[in-house]
């Protein structure tokens, strides 16, 4: 299992309205390959993401992965005033809208 070109995948899924991958907008954190798996938290800006957007980004994710044969599992959380404030300042930089 080459674990550079796994990471490399993961960390090329773009956000669906910014442009910018997920792992510099700090949304999926925590990465680890493990058991055929890929493990990581998925953090979220706000409380009330719509689920579309969530399932868009899960699939995203899942979708790098299909080459590897690797399933995406994670864990989810909200961002802390300092993730939330790093992540608005790359958004509004970044926003390429849908």
């Amino acid at each position: 299992m080459d674990y550079t070109k796994i990471i490399e995948a993961i960390e090329s899924v773009q956000h669906p309205a910014i442009n910018a991958s997920l792992t510099t907008l700090g949304i999926l954190q925590d990465i680890d390959i493990e058991d055929g798996k890929v493990k990581g938290t998925l953090v979220w800006p706000f409380d009330l993401v719509p689920p579309q957007i969530k399932q868009f980004i899960t699939n995203s994710i899942q979708n790098a992965l299909k080459p590897f044969n690797l399933d995406f599992v994670y864990d989810e959380r909200l961002m802390n005033d300092e993730e939330k404030e790093k992540f608005l300042a790359l958004e509004k930089a970044n926003w390429k809208g849908f």
